[in-house]
């Protein structure tokens, strides 16, 4: 009788001896969004279980984080105004900089990355400037914005920048920015393989920065790029990222090991809101056990070479673990 395979399987102290990949709450980064006010806390209607937040909840959110063995967080801001360039994202009194701050302040042992973009702050829903002859975002114009917001957030006390507008020569740009203001041992972490996809739908729901015209194609990638997807994030690696991340997670796995094999830095992965809800929906539906599906979709995104992931399912992951 042959049994190779299954005699390390029966007892289950040697399956989990032999386990090779392992999922750690040191793993996440749990994604807040911040509006101003106080005593905000509003649940997103396609996302159960996730908030817009004034910041004095965003703190005590903090406070339930750090109770699971949660420390690391990533701020999306919605501006109360918005404008044709996103000045809120600029300016040291805006909304992510506020947030910054207060977090900082309460939770200095609390790891703060920034999303570095424009799409939240622009009336127009774009990620940058608008280069209004050619109906896409002015890619020279946006760098140098990009550089500003850097240094914005690096002064109000971020502990990682993670920029996800796509531009080209955005690493090395606020690279020389942060640099250039005396931040030179702030990390970037690039979102430097973010697909043009559908699955981003329930996150412009919960950061209001669905575009008003058109779409990102001109600047997100063709999901259908394998190449041109390794390529990103090799030339951001080259420009001076020290983290990359593959953005969406589930569908693009052979995009996520593909990245692995071909750059030296650690990789990140962002499980992302369509994918989120899916589950939740599922759940509701009753067609999955969620704690399962969820833990096993987890799972295998470090298989297939993430070090770390954003996911909203941060806070119940942990809980299981």
């Amino acid at each position: 009788m042959f049994t190779r395979f299954r005699r390390k399987r029966i007892n289950p102290v040697l399956r989990d001896l032999l386990q090779e990949t392992h999922l750690s709450v040191n793993d996440f980064i749990y994604p807040l969004f911040a509006r101003s006010g106080k005593g905000i806390k509003d649940e997103v209607a396609s996302m159960p279980g996730v908030f817009q937040m004034s910041i004095d909840e965003i703190a005590k959110e903090c406070d339930e984080l750090k109770k699971l063995g949660i420390y690391s967080i990533i701020l999306f801001g919605i501006p109360d105004v918005k404008d044709s360039v996103g000045s809120d994202a600029m300016c040291e009194h805006g909304i992510i900089a506020e947030t910054i701050r207060a977090v900082k302040a309460t939770h200095p042992d609390m790891f703060v990355v920034t999303d570095l973009c424009f799409c939240e702050y622009t009336d127009h829903g774009h990620c940058g400037v608008l280069d209004h002859v050619l109906e896409t975002v002015d890619n020279d114009i946006t760098l140098d914005n990009l550089s500003k917001q850097a240094v914005i957030h690096a002064k109000a006390g971020a502990d990682m920048i993670a920029p996800s507008g796509m531009m080209d020569g955005m690493i090395q740009a606020i690279r020389g920015g942060l640099d250039g203001a005396g931040f030179v041992n702030l990390p970037i972490m690039s979102y430097s393989t973010k697909f043009s996809s559908a699955y981003y739908g329930p996150f412009r729901d919960v950061a209001e920065s669905s575009p008003s015209f058109g779409d990102r194609r001109s600047y997100q990638m063709n999901p259908a790029n394998r190449n041109e997807a390794i390529a990103e994030s090799v030339a951001d690696e080259r420009e001076g990222a020290d983290i990359l991340m593959v953005k969406p997670a589930l569908a693009y796995m052979d995009i996520i090991r593909d990245v692995k094999n071909n750059t030296s830095l650690p990789l990140a992965v962002y499980n992302v809101s369509g994918e989120y809800s899916m589950l939740k929906m599922a759940a509701k539906a009753g067609v999955i056990d969620y704690d399962k599906v969820m833990m096993e979709t987890l799972l295998g995104f470090k298989r297939a070479g993430a070090d770390i992931i954003i996911t909203y399912h941060a806070k119940e992951a942990a809980s299981l673990l």
